[in-house]
């Protein structure tokens, strides 16, 4: 929305169109509040984007773009929706060579060295699981589509050698880590890729266990880091949040496989659930302690616009935020039945300084013999992170 005021202050014929799942969720709201933009692509956007475009030069009709929605004098259209891109491998590769000198000195430095460039890649998209307070599988209309694993080793070995990228982020909600992963762990093995080229990606703790055979291949072909969301110890929550399949004895069994299999472990919690006290919450930060991923992130239950929670908190008047930069799961915007918003916060500051403020894991992981998780554990440390969380988080 900033962007697209600046876009606007800079010239007002410049056309703005914004989407993904926000503005798809609140397409109509954005349109009546927010008169910097001028349409919004909902759903998949790759070719409404462009039919919009071809409209603005007077090559078509806004009227004729599926998927759009834009104001039409002083009212609000919607489109007809667009059906879903049928063959993945069609869309091209992102256009890296209009940012070519700027591709090596992108990083993310808690994940790679500086000599490490990173760069994310599209695998699939959509997820076949429905979780409450998810916002992907409704926007991707509950399906899960992929490129071919060929396709996308295409891209990464085409990122490591025309702009050096080493560290790859695989976008994947959730990593199909049957025949998919083999054989794109297959292709980059092939490729000599697997000996350049490192790679994190998710996946639920129930699949990690189902599939601990294909895991060695996994890290032959340079898989070092899973993030897995193990959410809560709570049955209650977990059935809320429609988590079937996530237990104490998969989650358990998920972080002892990734470690024997020398891959690093992130493990996701919530906290904030509506029936949430501070004694749940203890319970929470014991459960992180017990499953013991190589790092921990807690984040706040947030109402994302397109998810179920989001609808239930709107029509109790739960969310007590309209800002929508506060909306990043880090900072509490609905209280629970018994805690405040103001103590949701403080209960997430509290979280990390339990799981950060055990020397016993702090001096473990900076002498591991995992260089992921030594080097993870001395970059918070130079940074002072835990010194400083309270004011990174609040």
């Amino acid at each position: 929305l900033w962007t697209a005021a600046m876009a606007k202050e800079i010239d007002p014929e410049i056309k703005t169109i914004l989407g993904g799942q926000h503005f798809t969720a609140l397409a109509g709201e954005t349109l009546a509040r927010f008169p910097q933009v001028d349409a919004v692509a909902r759903g998949e956007g790759e070719q409404t984007l462009a039919e919009f475009v071809e409209a603005c030069r007077g090559e078509g009709e806004l009227s004729e773009v599926n998927g759009l929605s834009f104001r039409e004098g002083t009212a609000v259209r919607h489109n007809p929706e667009r059906p879903l891109i049928c063959d993945l491998d069609t869309l091209p590769y992102p256009a890296y060579h209009h940012v070519a000198e700027h591709m090596k000195g992108y990083y993310f430095a808690l994940m790679a060295e500086l000599e490490e460039p990173f760069a994310i890649v599209e695998g699939s998209r959509g997820c076949s699981h429905n979780c409450s307070y998810c916002s992907q599988w409704r926007f991707w209309t509950g399906r899960q589509r992929s490129k071919t694993p060929r396709r996308v080793a295409d891209e990464i070995e085409h990122l490591h050698e025309e702009y050096g990228s080493r560290f790859f982020w695989l976008t994947d909600d959730d990593l199909n880590l049957g025949e998919w992963t083999s054989m794109l762990c297959d292709e980059l093995i092939g490729r000599g890729l697997s000996d350049e080229v490192t790679w994190f990606t998710q996946a639920r703790c129930d699949n990690i266990v189902s599939h601990r055979d294909l895991l060695p291949k996994m890290r032959r072909a340079g898989n070092i880091w899973m993030l897995v969301g193990f959410d809560t110890p709570h049955a209650e929550a977990l059935e809320g949040f429609r988590r079937h399949g996530i237990d104490e004895s998969s989650s358990k069994e998920a972080v002892e496989l990734l470690r024997s299999n020398d891959i690093f472990s992130q493990g996701t919690f919530i906290i904030g659930e509506r029936h949430d006290t501070h004694e749940s919450i203890r319970a929470i930060r014991e459960y992180a302690d017990h499953l013991d991923p190589d790092i921990a992130t807690f984040m706040v239950l947030t109402p994302f616009p397109g998810t179920e929670i989001y609808e239930t908190a709107r029509e109790n008047g739960w969310i007590e935020s309209d800002e929508w930069g506060d909306f990043d799961m880090i900072h509490a915007v609905m209280p629970t039945e018994s805690l405040t918003v103001e103590e949701v916060q403080e209960e997430i500051y509290d979280c990390y300084r339990s799981f950060f403020g055990s020397r016993t894991r702090r001096y473990s992981a900076l002498f591991s013999s995992n260089p992921i998780t030594k080097r993870t554990y001395r970059y918070m440390a130079k940074q002072a992170i835990l010194a400083n969380l309270r004011g990174l988080l609040l």
